[in-house]
């Protein structure tokens, strides 16, 4: 793994654990300050929860790409070779290019419109929903450039080796002393 890769992965998955803390952190202090101190109980917690977490997914999505988590048809590529398995994955690859694509454009017009209007949330937050909005572009941008990256080295950089379902991926080897 280079070094930008690596360094991009921690800001990451320390972006989504510090969104998952905070979000765990209002949660609880919501639930204190409604069964212990009700006058002072916020009344937006369930909101900006959402809101952290969706972002949280949003982001980490990058990371499912990059590890094979997205859900794809293991079972069919393991019937084929990998000669096949790599035509697949491209095609794999296409696809999910161009359904991230159609997140970006979308995402970027409902953020968007959500400016323009200056749209806020219901409750006594009054949260700007384009901050909301903004991660289902921001999750497509990420996703676009991993799969740009896995559709690169399918095409150019192709090893069966490493790049077939069969093989055991580097994030998932077993932390083990010994061995052959």
């Amino acid at each position: 793994m280079n070094r930008n890769a690596s360094w991009w992965d921690r800001v990451e998955r320390t972006l989504v654990g510090l969104l998952g803390a905070v979000a765990m952190i209002v949660g609880v202090v919501q639930v204190v300050g409604r069964y212990f101190f009700p006058a002072y109980a916020i009344s937006w917690a369930e909101e900006v929860i959402v809101y952290l977490v969706v972002w949280g997914v949003m982001i980490i999505s990058s990371q499912l790409v990059r590890t094979d988590g997205h859900v794809r048809p293991d079972l069919v590529l393991r019937l084929v070779g990998p000669r096949g398995q790599r035509w697949m994955e491209t095609f794999n690859c296409v696809v999910a290019l161009a359904f991230c694509l159609g997140m970006i454009w979308y995402g970027v017009h409902i953020a968007w419109s959500s400016w323009t209007l200056d749209e806020h949330s219901a409750s006594d937050l009054g949260f700007p929903m384009w901050i909301y909005y903004s991660a289902l572009p921001t999750g497509g941008v990420l996703m676009t450039v991993r799969y740009g990256i896995r559709l690169w080295r399918y095409l150019f950089h192709f090893d069966p080796a490493t790049m077939t379902v069969g093989h055991v991926p580097e994030h998932e080897m077993p932390l083990s002393g010994g061995g052959p």
